[in-house]
């Protein structure tokens, strides 16, 4: 029996494993965590994806794992190399929460929906299917994926926590 170890995916950052680990990311306001997962290799990816698209980007180096546009492509990649094969991969993702009340019709403070809406349409570029997701209302998540189950636990403060 191994010990599993946990990974920890910082804010606008990605991360890969294989065998039996977890991988765990706080903050998820707005932000997506987007997990891939292939159960036979069980590699498992993690991003924690702070922007819909990297056209928006104005520092000096990219930093790909922010946006969406950028980041899951990046962790398809990095998952393949270590075993990972595109069509057994499956998606799950907690997060884009609309944080904040704003009046009009303003679509750059909708950051959240906007994060979920990009990660979405970029899996289906990929075809990769969603398993299961927690997205919107206006709450928090912290989350962590299990690799040796494929389970992702999400928590927050107000609604405890769940198993998807």
């Amino acid at each position: 029996m191994t010990q599993e170890q946990m990974v920890k995916v910082g804010m606008a950052d990605l991360a890969v494993i294989s065998g039996d680990n977890i991988l765990k990311t706080t903050g998820l306001g707005s932000c997506v965590g987007l997990t891939l997962y292939d159960k036979v290799s069980r590699v498992a990816g993690m991003a924690h994806v702070m922007l819909p698209s990297s056209d928006i980007a104005r520092e000096g180096k990219l930093n790909i794992a922010k946006y969406a546009d950028t980041a899951i492509p990046e962790m398809i990649e990095q998952m393949q190399r270590l075993g990972a094969v595109l069509h057994r991969m499956e998606a799950k993702m907690a997060g884009g929460a609309q944080m904040f009340a704003f009046g009009g019709n303003n679509d750059t403070m909708r950051i959240g929906p906007r994060n979920v809406d990009s990660c979405k349409e970029i899996l289906l570029r990929f075809r990769i299917p969603i398993a299961a997701e927690d997205t919107g209302a206006n709450y928090g998540r912290t989350i962590e994926f299990n690799s040796a189950t494929g389970m992702l636990t999400i928590r927050s403060v107000q609604h405890g926590m769940k198993e998807i």
